[in-house]
């Protein structure tokens, strides 16, 4: 028998999310960081990368933050067409931030921000930020907590292009991330979004940061530029914690739409932590944990 998904389930399970994708790194971030470390052929990087595995393998042992900026909660919620609600989805997601506020240890520093004021705290307009999406004939509410820091979230860009070839599109991304050099917390993953809309390509680089580490595009194009693009920002010596070295980017994630004859290109970074985690909501009340 279906009982549907609760809003006491969704407040409960979300603040569970954020709170797990601050105190550990996903499997497939911490398995790109040994590879990184065993391919390292700078001494200090390779070093560092080291310090950084045994880092977040210490915050997840001991329930403390891998970093001190937790940013603010983001979540992607992915909505089956046959999935049943009691209660409003977004109310759950926030009472559950608050209530996170009140118990979570170590405490959250109040990040959240009023652009206009610069006022700080844990409330604010839109807070936390939800993007809704509908997925065909499933009965499950898939949904993804990606928390956004300032190192990370700082340099982030969007250019418009008109009928651009390759080249520009990738000399884009590389000066994007040249101009963010080390600010980024690298070893990084860079998303990149092309085409459709102004919001629709952001949204696309975004998304393409939540998959995992190891899996290429679909698109040959696109694979084949990926792999481009992470051999020549590896090359950029930027290195781990910008100590120098081969290891400036886990990976090149890239998603595209087709679109009008202007093409926006949007990249975006995930820090080394790569912060997510991903969870299915089911009818059944059964709690799926993805990552």
């Amino acid at each position: 028998m279906n009982v549907g998904i609760s809003y006491e389930t969704i407040k409960t399970v979300t603040a569970q999310m954020y709170e797990r994708a601050l105190k550990g790194i996903p499997r497939d971030a911490r398995n790109a960081l040994a590879r990184a470390a065993d391919g390292e052929g700078d001494s200090t990087a390779r070093h560092t990368l080291h310090m950084m595995i045994r880092s977040a393998d210490t915050a997840r042992e001991t329930g403390r933050f891998v970093c001190s900026d937790a940013g603010v909660p983001v979540y992607f919620v992915r909505i089956g067409a046959q999935a049943r609600f009691e209660g409003s989805v977004r109310k759950a997601i926030s009472d559950g931030f608050d209530e996170l506020v009140a118990t979570i240890n170590p405490p959250l520093l109040p990040h959240v921000t009023n652009p206009l004021t610069l006022e700080r705290g844990y409330k604010g307009r839109h807070m936390p930020l939800v993007t809704f999406d509908v997925v065909d004939d499933v009965d499950y509410v898939d949904i993804t907590c990606s928390p956004k820091a300032l190192g990370s979230g700082r340099w982030a860009a969007l250019e418009i292009f008109s009928f651009p070839d390759l080249e520009t599109i990738e000399r884009f991304v590389l000066d994007t991330v040249i101009r963010a050099g080390s600010q980024p917390c690298p070893p990084v993953v860079i998303g990149v979004g092309i085409g459709g809309s102004f919001d629709y390509a952001a949204k696309m680089a975004k998304e393409a940061t939540l998959r995992p580490i190891g899996q290429s595009s679909d698109e040959p194009i696109l694979a084949a530029m990926e792999t481009r693009l992470a051999a020549a920002i590896n090359k950029t010596g930027f290195g781990p914690m910008g100590t120098g070295g081969d290891s400036t980017t886990m990976a090149v994630h890239i998603e595209y739409a087709a679109g009008h004859g202007f093409t926006p290109v949007a990249v975006c970074f995930n820090c080394w932590i790569n912060r997510r985690t991903r969870v299915r909501l089911h009818n059944s009340g059964e709690v799926e944990v993805l990552e």
